[in-house]
Parts: structure tokens; sequence; C-alpha cells
């Protein structure tokens, strides 16, 4: 039974990876650590338990990496994916300090399994949770329980107490119509974005948001967040950008995970409902441009569009939940897809037409292009024609918005006058935005949150203890 009569150190709002880094850290450093999950236990940890891995820097191969990935390459990558929209300082600090969190999270118990191979092309700069995301929420609540952290589920917070920059007090909603006061000398924020509260969603995309699909956890509506902006604390990053995928029309509303997501969209054509395609499928390697194809869906008509490909590829990317919907020719497919027949028919004859000799593959920039057509497919070009024909409808697919509090690199808040906050700080999806003003690459959110989340448990015990 958790007392809630005492005055902790440092306060952890929220579960997962980062809260849980924060905690960790914290406890490490000699403070009374208190974490309050607004989830009930067994969907404790928000989108961390849809994860699998996380992108470090590294110096050379590794047992589990087949190569260098060094600083200057992982900020090449980050300035490519965000198109220079970042906090420059705050992001090669973070680079910086992922190098050792290779080694720390492995001492807080999580184990590494050898980085996939394949259509991710991960194996160099990615490391991968042995059993996923859930395997490694459930060895750092072990380790954090071993070391007393304090940890309360079915914790939602109401109201912070925030006078001058100073955290006070977190308000507790109680079971039959009450509220208990918890009192902590710091309060580290890591309670995720608000991509679950559909209202807020539409305030900055309109009716479009009625359409999208959450990828992760319901209980990230963005309620911490809220209270720190409204008791003057400082945003950083646009609203309506946000880690946004294409996935499976098919998922559920929320919680559908990684499962619901498809790496097929370079091996074949992506076509609105209008049966027209919009985009470039071939731009660049998947793991930095998969996480455009969100917005992009979200841009066409009724946030639908369908990823076309023939038989000859279906062995070629991870499969997912989802079947593919076959028919055995185009107008079929597309009677299926409910797109007009003729529509689809002279898209694929044109896209096919436009297709030049080369030689396909999938690890590289190929040679394999169209020309004459727009939008142009750059790369891994082949021709749709070996029936039968098959597609995935896809819809945006929110991980997690962008939106969220300036920090500093010791991950204290910024107050809206600029001034750093005298006792609080934050970690994990609601400090994102400083790192990611828009675009993703694989592992970075993870990146984040043990960072700034390591980060945020030891600034606030040295706080707490001063």
């Amino acid at each position: 039974m958790v007392d809630l009569t005492r005055r902790f150190d440092v306060l952890v709002i929220g579960g997962g990876n980062a809260a849980l880094c924060a905690a960790i850290s914290a406890r490490r450093a000699g403070a009374s650590v208190l974490v309050l999950e607004g989830a009930p236990k067994f969907y404790r940890g928000g989108n961390t338990r849809h994860t699998r891995n996380m992108r470090c820097a590294h110096d050379a191969a590794t047992e589990i990496l087949t190569g260098p990935y060094t600083e200057e390459e992982f900020w090449k990558d980050l300035l490519l994916v965000t198109g220079g929209q970042t906090d420059e300082e705050l992001a090669r600090f973070m680079i910086h300090e992922s190098k050792d969190i290779l080694n720390w999270i492995v001492e807080q118990g999580v184990r590494w399994q050898p980085s996939l191979g394949g259509t991710l092309s991960l194996g160099r700069t990615n490391s991968f949770f042995l059993g996923g995301g859930r395997a490694m929420l459930n060895a750092l609540y072990r380790t954090a329980e071993e070391l007393g952290v304090d940890i309360l589920y079915d914790a939602e917070v109401i109201d912070l107490k925030i006078e001058d920059g100073m955290f006070l007090s977190a308000a507790l909603k109680q079971p039959v119509g009450g509220r208990t006061e918890v009192r902590a000398s710091t309060l580290v924020a890591a309670a995720g974005g608000f991509e679950a509260n559909i209202e807020w969603l539409k305030q900055y995309w309109g009716e479009a948001a009625d359409n999208f699909l959450i990828r992760g956890t319901p209980f990230n509506r963005g309620a911490i967040l809220k209270m720190l902006l409204a008791k003057g604390v400082q945003e950083i990053g646009d609203p309506t950008q946000c880690h946004a995928v294409a996935i499976d029309a098919r998922a559920p509303k929320f919680d559908g995970g990684i499962i619901t997501r498809h790496d097929s969209v370079v091996f074949g054509i992506v076509v609105n409902r209008h049966a027209e395609r919009f985009y470039d499928e071939g731009e660049d390697i998947w793991p930095k441009r998969y996480a455009i194809w969100g917005r992009l869906v979200a841009a066409q008509p009724d946030q639908i569009a369908y990823i076309i490909f023939d038989s000859s590829v279906v062995t070629s990317f991870m499969p997912t939940l989802f079947p593919p919907i076959a028919g055995a020719t185009i107008a079929e497919l597309a009677g299926k897809l409910t797109l007009d027949p003729a529509a689809l028919e002279k898209t694929i004859t044109e896209f096919n037409a436009a297709v030049q000799p080369g030689t396909f593959d999938h690890t590289i920039l190929d040679d394999c292009r169209t020309e004459g057509i727009t939008p142009p497919k750059t790369h891994w070009a082949r021709r749709i024609e070996t029936p039968p024909y098959l597609a995935y409808p896809v819809r945006p697919g929110i991980t997690f918005t962008y939106l969220g509090t300036r920090v500093n690199r010791q991950a204290r808040m910024l107050m809206k006058d600029g001034k750093p906050s005298a006792n609080m700080f934050a970690a994990g999806e609601i400090m994102a935005g400083n790192v990611l003003g828009k675009g993703y690459a694989a592992g970075m959110g993870m990146t984040i949150g043990s960072v700034f989340g390591r980060v945020a448990g030891r600034e606030a015990a040295r706080n707490a203890r001063n």
C-alpha cells in the first residue's frame, strides 16, 4: 500500500519507458520516488508496450549490431527526417547520451536480441528488445520495484498545483467522488502526448480526425500536457505534427500496435479513393520514410488509401495481422476495394509503362525508377503484372503527437518567460517536439524517452536534495 500522506522527493507522472527510466535514475541517485500510472496495471506502459527497438549511436559493431552508427550519421539522419526542424543543442545532446543508454538500459534488466534484417534495414542502427516492448517494460518495472520505487495504478491526476514555476502538489481522483493531494519536492512529467484525444486532434485537423486510428494506448489524452501549458509552461512544437504511419484500415480505433503497420509501400504503388497515385513510394529507405505516410493519407479524400502490389512480392515484406485483399484481375481487385475499375487499370497501365530497366535492391537506393509520370517512383519501381493482384487499405495511424513542453539539457521545463522551472522536469513524448519538429526515423521515440528520462530523474533527485 502506497502511503500518500508522506512527501516524496520525486513524483513521476506516467508509466512508460521515459517515466520508468526517470524513476529508476532518481531512485539510484538516492531519492524517494512515486510513479503515478493513469492506466490499469494490465495496460501500464503507454505506447512503450507496442515498441520493439531503439536507435542509439555506437562506434563499432557489437553482438547485436552489424556495424558502427556514429553520432554524426545519427545527426544527419535526424536532420533529414525533420527537415532541420529540431533544436540542435538538445538533439546533439540526446545523440551523444544515447551511446551510453545501450549499456545503461541493460543494467536496468532489459535484454537485447540481434537486430532484424530484411526490409527493415535496421541491423546496423537499431537495437531490438528481446521479447518486445512489453518485456522491456516488465524489466524496468521489476527493477524499479526492487529499488523501492512506489507505483500507483489507475492514478488519474486531475490537477497540478504550480506557483511561479514551482510544483507543489498533484491532485488524484478518488473512486468515490473525492481527491487526494500528493506532495513532492520535484515533478517529472512523462505522461505522453494527446493522440488519443480525438476532440483535441479535431481542433487542428477538423473532421478528418474522426477517421484517424490510434496505434497506441487510449490513455494518452494529454491531460497533464494541457495542465502544464495552462499553468505557465512554455510549449514547443506544431500541434499538427506527429508520428503518423499508414496502418491497416481494418485495425481497431485504439491499441492496434505495430502489427497493424504496413511495410509494403516500397514494393508497389499507393492510390487514393480516386485510384490516383499521390506520392513517390520509393523516395528513401523505408525506416526513414515510413512515418510520413500517415500524414500523406490524412490529406487524401476520406483519409483512406490503398497499397497495390502483385503476387511476386508477397514474401518480400513483413506480414501483418490482416491478410491482403486479392483479385484475379485489376478490375476484380478494384471492385473489392470499391474503386473505379477503369481508373485503377489506367493508373497501373501508365505506371507499368513508365518503369525503366534496373537492378532491384531494397537495401539501397537502387536504379529501378519510373520516367514520364507524376509523381515519379524514384527507386524500387517494378511492374505490377503478376496475378493475383493484392491490396491493403490504409488509414492514418497516429502514434504520438509533437506538441509538448519546452525543456533544456537538464530536461527541466522552461516557463513562458523563458526561465527554467524551479522543480519541474519532462521526458518522453510530452517533450519530444524539442527534437522532432516533424518527421520520424525508426526507434527515435524510445531514444528520446530513455535519454531524457534518465536525465530528468537524475536532475530531479539532485534538485530535491538541494
